[in-house]
């Protein structure tokens, strides 16, 4: 997959939409869209929503454009991307996102090492509509598929003795529900993915036995609007734990283990073009061999210009 390529074209594109104002500026509700997930899809910050990304309303085309820096006890992450929106109905995304390994990489003997991995999404509305349907029990109802692939590193060597691939596909399902009377957002996505801590410790895991089976993982969301501009919520998804097993194989007890991730935010949208988003996120234990099994708490910046 030549990646580079098409995340340069789809920003490049982003960027021509928004100076031409892609011809939304349109009456779509503040923070209606979401705002952009890490992995670049239109949601939460940890999890995709049945929402499509840009403020473009049917028969329209609009863009977005993110920026997120997250730190944890050990860990730092930055994550970039862009998204299109078209009609409403159709989103195409896509995200750079970078690791850093601070202690642990050095504790490895590879200090500065960073997994870097992108992902190309597209997302499908097949149902409903949010906003329109907000009076009446059917929600909006999307379906999405995530192309990944990890970056060479390192940790090459590690990967290929555990059995792990450095590349995957993520298929999904999300309903998200408005209720625009009592102010509240409800989505629930169910993932089906064969990916380590979302794709940074590769996919699979056939050390030990066949653990690179697709399993289903779902991911709750809920949001609650204290004004037109801005939300509170809560987001909580589980995250597969295939890697450990091939771990206790290799010697690591439960060095690899993995544990789901969670947050609390809160977002503010001062207009349709700009939001941020800043929450505290728990990410649990990432690679505890090396860590002391400390949990990987920490902070969740991230900024959204969309059109």
């Amino acid at each position: 997959m030549h990646t580079r390529p098409a995340f340069a074209l789809l920003a490049a594109c982003a960027l021509l939409l928004g100076s031409a104002n892609a011809q939304a500026d349109t009456g779509k509700l503040l923070l209606t869209g979401g705002v952009s997930t890490i992995e670049g899809a239109a949601g939460g910050g940890l999890t995709p929503w049945a929402v499509i990304g840009s403020n473009a309303t049917e028969g329209e085309v609009g863009a977005s454009a993110y920026l997120t820096k997250v730190g944890t006890r050990d860990y730092g992450l930055n994550s970039y991307g862009a998204a299109v929106g078209i009609h409403d109905r159709y989103e195409l995304s896509i995200a750079q996102q970078d690791l850093d390994t601070r202690g642990t990489g050095t504790a490895l003997g590879l200090p500065g090492l960073h997994l870097k991995q992108t992902i190309v999404g597209a997302k499908l509305r097949v149902l409903g509509d949010a906003v329109l349907d907000s009076d009446t029990l059917v929600p909006q109802v999307a379906v999405g598929v995530q192309f990944r692939q990890l970056g060479s590193t390192g940790l090459d060597a590690t990967l290929d003795a555990l059995g792990a691939k450095r590349h995957g596909t993520d298929f999904y399902v999300s309903a998200t529900k408005l209720l625009l009377g009592q102010s509240l957002l409800l989505n629930g996505t169910l993932r089906a993915t064969q990916a380590n801590q979302n794709g940074l410790l590769g996919f699979g895991a056939r050390l030990g036995g066949d653990e690179s089976g697709y399993r289903l993982q779902p991911e709750l969301s809920a949001a609650y609007l204290l004004s037109r501009n801005v939300a509170v919520g809560a987001e909580y998804r589980f995250m597969r734990n295939r890697l450990e097993n091939a771990g206790r194989v290799a010697g690591l007890g439960n060095g690899l283990r993995a544990s789901d991730w969670k947050d609390v935010f809160i977002a503010w949208a001062p207009n349709k073009h700009f939001s941020l988003t800043l929450a505290y996120v728990d990410l649990g234990v990432i690679v505890p061999a090396t860590t002391g099994s400390r949990r990987q708490t920490g902070y969740y910046l991230s900024a959204q210009a969309a059109f």
